[in-house]
C-alpha cells in the first residue's frame, strides 16, 4: 500500500516527523518499505499561460511561444513540445531556475531565436519517470505566477507499507489512518461522507443467484454524467502518489474511493446493460473480453456479474470491455459489493490476473462498507462530472453475511504470552481504541483471573481467537516496551576454526580449483636456487644432509619445480601443486623469515574427458586462480597486478603483485631458457605470494539492497597495446561516480578493424542508485566524462 503523507494527515495528523511516523507504523507491525519525496527537488518554476505561438523560422519541430508568468510582460521561449497551444496553463522555468539533476536554466539561442526559460514536461520536473514528448498541461484555473511547487503541494512524501495478508483492513488511507489514530490516541477527521439524496427514481434491478459468494450488492444509477470532464489535478496527484495512473474521470473516482476507503467499485455503462444485474456462477462455454483486451474462457464456478444476455465482469477482479465506461457513456451504473474472501481467493491468479480489487477482496473488505463507498463515489461523480443520482439499491442475503464475532480474552493468558501483567483498564482502553467492544465476563475462569468477551469490528477479518487479541495488545502497548526474558544456560562457544587459522580457507580454495598440496624440504640445491631465485642471498648450511640440500630456500619455486619434474618423469601430464612455508633471505646471522604461499600449474586446462577442452593452461588460468585467493579475504580492491621482470620468469608473461602499494609476490610463466636447462618441455606457470598479505581480510559490512533497476553500459576503448588494463579500470572507477556497482573486462581484441599496435578493450559498467531510478541523461554525462578522461590519460578512442 502506497499513500501520500499529506492525504493521511487529512484524516489524522500526529505531531510526528515523517520518519517518526514511518517508524511508528513499522513498530506497530505494518512494515514500511520506502519513504520517498513525491517529486524531485526543483525551484524557480511557476504557473504561466501561453499567450502566443508561432512556428520557428528555422526548425519544423520547434515553436516560438510567448508566456505570461505574471512578470509584467510576456516572455519569449522556444519550445519543442508537440502539444503546446495558446491558452494553456503550463509549468514555466524562468531563467535561473534549477530543475532536477541540478540543471540550471539559462538564456539561450535555439536555431538563432532567443529563448528565455523553458516550458516543462512532467518528466523534466521529476513527476514521471518516463520521458514524455509533451508538456504538462495544468488546469485552466491554475493561478498565473504562482510557485508550482507550492500550488501542487509537492513538498510531500509517499510512504509504502508492505502489509501482511491478514491486514487487508489497512489497504486504504482510512485504514492506515485508523491505525495511526489508535497509536496516538487521536480521532479520525476524514472527508464529509453525508448521504447523497436521489434526484430521480431510476433503479436497475439486481438478483443474487450466488448469495454465499456475494451476500451484499449495492448499485446506483447516475444519469447524464460528463465522462469527458477532466479529473481535477488534486485527484490526479493523489492517485499518482499512490502509484495509480489517471485514466478518465469516472474510473479515477472509483480508484480514488478504493484507495481512500478500501472498497473496490466498478462503473458500468448503463446503456449496455440488459434487464437486470445477476450475480451468479459462470456456466460452461461462456467467454468474456476483459478491459485489458484479454479474451478468457470462463470456468464453471467462477463468480461473475452478468445481465440477461451476457457476462459483464469477473466479480471482484476485472470488468468486461463491452460494458465498461467509454467517452460515449452518458449514464452509469455504480457497483459497490461485498464478495466473500474465499469466493475470490485464487480466482484472479487462475486467469493470470492480479488487480487492486482482487488484492483487497481476497484479504477481506468490510461488509459494512459498500453503501458508504457508493455514497462517497456518488458525491465525487456529481462534483466532477455532474449527473443525477437515483436511489441507492441494496440487495442482501443476511443469512450469508459475516455475523458478529465474540472472542474470549483472559488476563492470565495475556501474562503468559507477553511476560507482563497489563492493567485491566489499559486492556479495555486499547481494545476500544481498536474499535472493539470489551465486556467483563460474569463468571471468572479461575480464581482471581479477569476475563472479557470482546466484540470484533466488521473490518477485522484477522481477529478470530484469543491469541489474535493478545497480538493486538502487544502491538499497541508497544513491542519495544515488553520485558525481555532470556533463557539462562551455559553455552560453550566453539572456536571459529576459519578465523583462528585463515590459511585453512586458502587451502580449501586451491583444492577446490584442482590443486594438490606439496610439502618439500626447506633445503634446496644451490644450482636450482641460482636458476629460480638468482641474486637472493640465502643461508648456506655448514653440514648439509646431502649436496642437493646445501642452502636454505629463498623462494618456494625450487621445491615446487622439483616436485613438478618428479611428476613429469612419471608420465603425469596435468599438474597443479601448491605449498606454504617459510623462505629465508639474508646471511645466517641476520636471516629474514617470511611465510609464503606458492603454486604451480602445467599441462591441459581440464582433466581428461570426452567433453574436456584440449588447450593447455596459460598465464590467465594462473591469474584467475590467484585472484580467487585474493577474494577469500574480501579485500580484492587493495591488490594490483603490475607488469614487471623476474629473472626466472618469461619477460612477456610476468606480473608483480602489490598489496596496498607494497610488493607482495610474483606470478608468471617459467622462463623458456630455464625450462630448457631443466629438461621441462611443457609450459609451466608459477606464483608466490606473502601469506601475511593474503590473510589480511576486510570485514564485510551490511549495505541495504537497492530496490531500483540497474543501468548497464558497455564501452569498447582502443588503446596502445602497452597500456595496462588495470590503470584503465582505476581511471574509470574515479570517473564513474559513487553509484557504480559493477565494472568488469569482458573482451580484449586485436586484429581486423584495430590498428596494429593497438588493442580494443571492452568493459561493462553497471550503475544502481540506492533511492531512485537513474535516467539516461545522468548516465550519458558519466560516459562522456569517462571517454574524455580516458582520451586525455591514455589516448583512448571509442571503437566504431
Amino acid at each position: 500500500m502506497k499513500f501520500s503523507e499529506q492525504w493521511l494527515r487529512e484524516w489524522v495528523s500526529p505531531t510526528l516527523s515523517t520518519q517518526e511516523l514511518a517508524d511508528q507504523i513499522t513498530m506497530a507491525g505494518l512494515e514500511v518499505d520506502a519513504v520517498e519525496a513525491v517529486a524531485a527537488r526543483f525551484e524557480g518554476v511557476v504557473v504561466a499561460k501561453v499567450v502566443a505561438k508561432e512556428p520557428h523560422p528555422d526548425a519544423d519541430k520547434l515553436s516560438v511561444c510567448h508566456v505570461d508568468d505574471d512578470a509584467g510582460h510576456p516572455t519569449q521561449v522556444v519550445c519543442g513540445a508537440p502539444n503546446v497551444a495558446v491558452g494553456q496553463k503550463v509549468p514555466f522555468a524562468r531563467v535561473g531556475a534549477i530543475l532536477p539533476g541540478d540543471f540550471k536554466i539559462k538564456k539561450a539561442k535555439l536555431r538563432g531565436v532567443e529563448s528565455r526559460g523553458m516550458i516543462c514536461s512532467a518528466s523534466e520536473l521529476g513527476l514521471e519517470e518516463d520521458a514524455s514528448p509533451g508538456i504538462l498541461e495544468l488546469p485552466l484555473d491554475a493561478p498565473v505566477g504562482e510557485n508550482l511547487r507550492d500550488w501542487m503541494n509537492l513538498d510531500d512524501t509517499t510512504i509504502e507499507v508492505d502489509l501482511t495478508p491478514n491486514r487487508g483492513d489497512c489497504l486504504s488511507v482510512k485504514g492506515l489512518a485508523r491505525e495511526v489514530g489508535v497509536l496516538n490516541r487521536l480521532a479520525l477527521s476524514g472527508p464529509d461522507l453525508t448521504l447523497q439524496p436521489p434526484s430521480n427514481d431510476d433503479v436497475f434491478p439486481v438478483r443474487l443467484s450466488a448469495p454465499a459468494q456475494c451476500p451484499r450488492y449495492v448499485g446506483r444509477v447516475i444519469r447524464n454524467v460528463d465522462v469527458t470532464a477532466p479529473t481535477p489535478l488534486w485527484m490526479v496527484e493523489r492517485l499518482r502518489r499512490a502509484g495509480v495512473r489517471s485514466i478518465d474521470a469516472v474510473v479515477d473516482i472509483t480508484n480514488y474511493v478504493m484507495l481512500e476507503l478500501g472498497q473496490p467499485l466498478h462503473a458500468f455503462d448503463l446503456a449496455n446493460l440488459q434487464e437486470a444485474i445477476e450475480v451468479r456462477l459462470a456456466r460452461e462455454g461462456e467467454r468474456l473480453v476483459l478491459l485489458d483486451g484479454q479474451d478468457v474462457a470462463l470456468r464453471e464456478g467462477t463468480l461473475v456479474i452478468a445481465d440477461r444476455d451476457k457476462v459483464l465482469a469477473i466479480a471482484g477482479v476485472m470488468g468486461g470491455e463491452h460494458s465498461g465506461v467509454s467517452p460515449r457513456t452518458r449514464d452509469v451504473f455504480l457497483e459497490s459489493a461485498f464478495f466473500a474472501p474465499l469466493a475470490i481467493a485464487g480466482q484472479a491468479r487462475s486467469y493470470g490476473l492480479h488487480t487492486d480489487a482482487s488484492h483487497r477482496f481476497e484479504r477481506g473488505v468490510d461488509p459494512e462498507l459498500p453503501r458508504q463507498a457508493a455514497e462517497r463515489a456518488t458525491a465525487l461523480l456529481i462534483q466532477i462530472t455532474g449527473g443525477e443520482p437515483g436511489p441507492v439499491n441494496e440487495t442482501a442475503s443476511p443469512d450469508h453475511l459475516p455475523g458478529e464475532r465474540q472472542v474470549r480474552l483472559r488476563a492470565s493468558r495475556i501474562k503468559q504470552c507477553l511476560n507482563i501483567a497489563l492493567p485491566g483498564a489499559e486492556i479495555v482502553e486499547i481494545l476500544e481504541r481498536l474499535g472493539m467492544q470489551a465486556s467483563r465476563e460474569g463468571a471468572e475462569i479461575a480464581e482471581g483471573d479477569d476475563a472479557w468477551q470482546v466484540g470484533v469490528p466488521s473490518w477485522r477479518f484477522d481477529v478470530a481467537i484469543e491469541e489474535d487479541l493478545i497480538e493486538e495488545l502487544a502491538r499497541i502497548h508497544g513491542y519495544n516496551r515488553l520485558p525481555v526474558r532470556r533463557p539462562a544456560a551455559r553455552l560453550g562457544l566453539v572456536a571459529d576454526e576459519e578465523r583462528r587459522q585463515p590459511l585453512t580457507r586458502l587451502r580449501r580454495q586451491l583444492v577446490a580449483r584442482g590443486y594438490q598440496e606439496a610439502i618439500s624440504y626447506s633445503f634446496v640445491a644451490p644450482e636450482l636456487q641460482a636458476l629460480l631465485a638468482p641474486g637472493e642471498p640465502a643461508p648456506r648450511l655448514a653440514n648439509p644432509i646431502s649436496s642437493d640440500m646445501a642452502v636454505m630456500r629463498a623462494s618456494l619455486f625450487p621445491g615446487l619445480v622439483k616436485a613438478l619434474m618428479y611428476n613429469l618423469n612419471r608420465q603425469q601430464s596435468r599438474i597443479r601443486l601448491f605449498e606454504t612455508g617459510l623462505v629465508f633471505r639474508g646471511e645466517l646471522d641476520s636471516v629474514e623469515q617470511t611465510t609464503m604461499l606458492g603454486g604451480l600449474i602445467c599441462g591441459p586446462r581440464d582433466p581428461e574427458g570426452w567433453a574436456a577442452r584440449r588447450e593447455s593452461v596459460d598465464f590467465f588460468d594462473l591469474k584467475g586462480d590467484v585472484e580467487s585467493l585474493l577474494e577469500v579475504g574480501s579485500n580484492h580492491a587493495a591488490w594490483r597486478f603490475e607488469p614487471a621482470e623476474h629473472p626466472a620468469l618469461h619477460p612477456g608473461q610476468t606480473a608483480r603483485l602489490t598489496y596496498q602499494g607494497e610488493a607482495a609476490g610474483w606470478l608468471g610463466a617459467l622462463h623458456p631458457a630455464i625450462r630448457a636447462e631443466l629438461g621441462i618441455k611443457p609450459e609451466v606457470f608459477v606464483f608466490e605470494v606473502r601469506l601475511d598479505a593474503l590473510t589480511q581480510g576486510r570485514l564485510p559490512t551490511f549495505r541495504a539492497l537497492s530496490r531500483y533497476p540497474e543501468v548497464r553500459r558497455d564501452l569498447a576503448l582502443v588503446v596502445d597495446e602497452g597500456v595496462p588494463v588495470q590503470a584503465l579500470l582505476d581511471s574509470l572507477r574515479e570517473q564513474a561516480g559513487e553509484w557504480l556497482v559493477g565494472l568488469h573486462l569482458f573482451d580484449v581484441y586485436q586484429g581486423a578493424g584495430v590498428v596494429e599496435g593497438k588493442k580494443s578493450v571492452a568493459l561493462g559498467l553497471t550503475w544502481q542508485h540506492p533511492s531512485r531510478t537513474l535516467n539516461d541523461e545522468e548516465i550519458n554525462q558519466l560516459i562522456d566524462s569517462i571517454v574524455i578522461e580516458s582520451r586525455q590519460r591514455f589516448g583512448a578512442e571509442l571503437r566504431g
